[in-house]
């Protein structure tokens, strides 16, 4: 159940992170309140109908809870993207003051969508595993055995906001540097890797195990095999109904083996040793060490992918025109339409490549047992029970496990030849290796990467979209098509940039700086067509007797010139070279212009 939260979880924090609030919410708060509650409670009925149908079995209830876990992500999803949740959260008076609250409170919207799915799902639960906990105990133990997933991803994105914020000019000198910010990151990460264990048993309410023969026996064994611990403890998982045992912690003085009171009560001492055998075998192969490895590796992976993504977004005509016929501001639009690939890529990473490397991991930690006891039978019969216990079937596969048949028929054949076991250990560390050579080469290639990656054409195109919308949003601002004129006269589109230039002083009339780029494109322009000297005449004119800037005085010496007036250019243009402007060496060379045209020009 664990290990397919995870991925739920990292769906809502892919949704939260890759969406932005927008400047003004699309539906007023009274529409979005009206559908979210309506939206609510066809969620509520939905859950009830799809646990009141599979109550029967183990594998009903799992698949149903699979079920109910999409479905939850998908009414989130509509939260963020359709009813701006993260827009109406940033307005509240205490999560508004930092973007990781926000998110923190979004993240509290996706939890409250399993809590529900886990409210109507406790019957079935009951009825498929028969256990008498009550409902609100069932739901409790659920959010805080989810709550580990989420807490590293809200603790740095606090940690970052906070870094953002200081104004200790030693943060500031250090993340400034190139290398002062990922170092700063992976430093605190590393801390809370170490650190994590502590906080987790004291939220999941585990003890220590009482001193008796169980703990004497782990001790003895861990002894044996020189690992070291913190403690050894019991978890309370499901009110300790639940038959598991785990390890947790990258470094002895913080690592913590767990052992729920459902297993010590279902197995004999020799397959408890058995079983805590397995996670000590995740511990002598650096299973953890290796998971945040390919935590680490899936960031690599997400960051150069991103760069293609954006890239071929903002270089399609169909992009902008989903974005418009969406009504959503372009960085918005892009966030969500990134968001699909990136959802794609990081559910193929998960279930394919961290799928298969745990699947081996809890291989090599089966073959550790069968190496450290010297019989496979302890561990062999430990998976019958569970197998019957829970319900859930000997051929029963999952993405991060093989089915306990499986694993039995393994641990069979290794018993009978144990060359399968460095076979299968050659097989995990060239896994392993040709893994490293990936990361390294995306490492490098991110590296490598120019600086702006995000050029050229496909950064035009994302800015004409950004401006076209804000005209829309505010026709009666002047600064946005100015600013859209300036954009097409750098990419040589003239006949855009003169339409917005005049947009512009169709609504700022004294807008000086519009006034001198129109005439100065009026007199420069390629097109024979698009060339208006007279027009370049009268705006540069009033640009020069609202604001006598040098620029503007060169653009009426320009306009004088090509009008044929060379008389008035020379004057024109003495005016602003006596202002010293820093590129003088161009005026005086437009100077020397006018001045030539003026002695060959006759007499009037």
């Amino acid at each position: 159940m664990i290990y397919n939260n995870l991925i739920y979880f990292l769906v809502a924090i892919l949704v939260i992170s890759t969406n932005a609030a927008p400047d003004r919410p699309q539906l007023s708060a009274l529409t979005a309140a009206a559908l979210f509650i309506l939206k609510a409670a066809v969620h509520a009925a939905l859950q009830r109908r799809l646990f009141g149908r599979r109550a029967n079995s183990a594998a009903g209830f799992s698949a149903a809870e699979r079920h109910a876990s999409i479905m939850a992500i998908v009414f989130f999803s509509l939260d963020i993207y359709l009813l701006e949740a993260q827009y109406y959260l940033g307005r509240l008076p205490l999560l508004g003051s930092l973007p990781s609250l926000v998110n923190l409170g979004c993240l509290a919207l996706f939890m409250g969508y399993l809590a529900t799915m886990w409210h109507y799902a406790f019957a079935a639960y009951r009825a498929a595993f028969g256990t008498v906990r009550s409902r609100r105990g069932y739901v409790a133990n659920n959010i805080k055995t989810n709550l580990p997933i989420v807490l590293p991803w809200v603790c740095i994105s606090l940690f970052a906001d906070l870094l953002e914020r200081s104004s200790w000019p030693p943060v500031k000198a250090l993340l400034a540097s190139s290398w002062g910010e990922p170092l700063v990151f992976l430093c605190f990460f590393l801390t809370l890797a170490l650190t994590f264990p502590v906080f987790i048993t004291r939220l999941w309410g585990c003890a220590p195990l009482p001193p008796g023969p169980t703990r004497r026996r782990i001790e003895q064994f861990c002894a044996r095999h020189r690992v070291t611990y913190a403690d050894i403890m019991l978890w309370p998982l499901f009110e300790g109904q639940a038959i598991t045992a785990g390890v947790m912690g990258i470094t002895g003085r913080f690592r913590y083996l767990l052992i729920t009171p459902g297993l010590i009560n279902a197995m004999t001492p020799e397959e408890i040793e058995a079983v805590m055998a397995h996670e000590i075998g995740h511990v002598k192969r650096r299973h953890l060490q290796l998971y945040l490895l390919l935590f680490l590796g899936f960031g690599t992976v997400a960051q150069l992918s991103s760069y293609p993504i954006f890239y071929a977004l903002t270089s399609s005509d169909l992009f902008y025109r989903m974005a418009h016929l969406t009504n959503r501001q372009p960085g918005n639009a892009l966030a969500l339409a990134g968001s699909a690939p990136m959802l794609v890529l990081m559910i193929i990473y998960f279930r394919y490549v961290m799928g298969f490397f745990m699947r081996n991991f809890e291989r090599q930690a089966d073959l550790f047992a069968l190496q450290a006891m010297g019989d496979c039978r302890p561990l062999i019969t430990v998976f019958e029970k569970i197998a019957w216990l829970t319900g859930s079937g000997r051929h029963q596969p999952s993405w991060h496990h093989f089915s306990l048949g499986e694993r039995i028929d393994t641990l069979t054949r290794c018993a009978r030849d144990p060359r399968g076991i460095k076979a299968h250990d050659r097989k995990v560390r060239a896994a392993l290796g040709m893994y490293c050579l990936v990361i390294v080469a995306c490492a490098l290639t991110l590296w490598r990467m120019p600086e702006p990656s995000f050029d050229g054409a496909p950064r035009e195109k994302f800015a004409e979209a950004v401006l076209l919308k804000k005209m829309e949003e505010e026709p009666a601002n002047p600064v946005w098509p100015q600013l859209l004129g300036d954009l097409q006269y750098s990419r040589q589109r003239y006949r855009e940039a003169i339409a917005a230039y005049r947009h512009t002083l169709d609504l700022a009339p004294d807008n000086h700086e519009t006034l001198n780029n129109l005439a100065w494109l009026l007199l420069t322009v390629d097109d024979p067509v698009l060339r208006a000297p007279a027009e370049a005449l009268l705006l540069a004119k009033r640009a020069v007797v609202i604001e006598p800037l040098a620029q503007y005085l060169d653009t009426l010496a320009e306009a004088y010139w090509q009008n044929g007036y060379p008389e008035q250019a020379v004057l024109a243009e003495k005016r602003a070279v006596a202002q010293r402007p820093p590129n003088r060496q161009y005026y005086l060379l437009q100077l020397r212009k006018f001045e030539s045209a003026a002695r060959r020009s006759p007499p009037p």
